[in-house]
């Protein structure tokens, strides 16, 4: 994807990070972020990769390495103008509990010394853009939110100042299932719209596919096991750390990230019943699997605007969810 002002690059090349007691937390790690994209960091705990998202905003400093954003070396910019340009969503949201959500969005733009009629702007632009009414929420103090509406105003700040590059650490960990999900949803939406360049840590796999364009699979000492697209990393893991951390369900998790190709549809058979179950040409292989089970049939149809467009048998759907590895 082409670099834009308001999306950089990331590139890692050999960072290390070794403290005074002999830790080695990130040996020896090179990473490449392309712009606008969304990459997510995951492993089991203790591999670096919270590290690795401190290093890139110097919460914590690199002991080798280089680490730059588009083409600018960060250990060259002042750390605390450097973190005004990068916006940072942690696993607790951190807002300010003596101020009110209005005032936290505005927390980098106040800073950066914004007109006060362009700082109301883009509070009420991103309130509205994480789905928070400016005129409901704006006044409120953090403990009258949600544990969903404080992680909506914590993007929403994080966002506030345009960065360039956003790190999420564990950012949806601390809410329940259910709410976790809809803010995994709600994410992708506003990705779509803002197209920044993220870098995520997660332990949870399955929102590492669900989200990720990318995903960097970490072992200990921020060994770079495999960096591949969630398809790629499920139908083919190229080590046996990675295939054991994915794990032998891995099939039905590549299922979700599998689009309904028209390529490999079935033809429509001419006796096709009148009651087979259908499901949209944009959905995933695992809605279409979902349709079967849910049926109880063998068969169904794929639709595009209502009109059938292929056929998809359950073998096939198994087929396309089959690791090659």
């Amino acid at each position: 994807m082409a670099q834009s002002p308001r999306a950089a690059s990331i590139s890692l090349e050999g960072i290390q990070k070794h403290y005074p007691n002999g830790t080695e937390a990130v040996r020896d790690l090179s990473l490449e972020v392309p712009a606008g994209e969304l990459v997510v960091l995951i492993g089991p705990s203790g591999c670096g990769k919270s590290t690795v998202l401190r290093m890139i905003n110097r919460l914590i400093e690199p002991t080798a390495g280089r680490i730059t954003l588009g083409d600018e070396d960060v250990t060259n910019v002042d750390p605390v103008q450097l973190r005004r340009r990068i916006g940072y969503v942690i696993q607790n949201v951190g807002l300010f509990p003596h101020q009110t959500v209005r005032a936290n969005v505005a927390t980098v733009p106040s800073l950066l010394r914004w007109p006060k009629g362009q700082t109301r702007a883009r509070v009420d632009e991103l309130l509205d853009l994480v789905g928070l009414d400016p005129a409901e929420f704006g006044g409120r103090y953090p403990h009258e939110l949600s544990g969903g509406q404080r992680q909506r105003v914590g993007v929403a700040r994080a966002l506030a100042a345009d960065p360039v590059v956003l790190l999420m650490d564990e950012p949806f960990s601390a809410v329940d299932p259910i709410v976790r999900a809809r803010l995994q949803e709600e994410f992708l939406r506003l990705q779509a719209e803002v197209r920044k360049t993220i870098v995520l840590v997660t332990h949870d796999l399955d929102e590492a596919v669900r989200l990720g364009d990318r995903i960097a699979v970490l072992s200990e000492g921020g060994q770079l096991e495999q960096y591949d697209t969630p398809a790629a990393l499920l139908g083919a893991p190229a080590t046996a750390f990675v295939r054991e951390f994915v794990g032998a369900d891995r099939g039905i998790r590549r299922l979700a990230v599998t689009p309904l190709d028209r390529e490999a549809l079935e033809p429509v058979p001419e006796d096709a019943a009148p009651d087979l179950p259908t499901v949209a040409v944009d959905g995933s292989a695992y809605d279409a699997l979902a349709v079967l089970l849910t049926s109880g049939r063998d068969r169904l149809l794929v639709t595009d605007a209502g009109r059938p467009v292929g056929a998809l048998s359950r073998q096939r759907l198994l087929d396309l969810g089959r690791p090659t590895s």
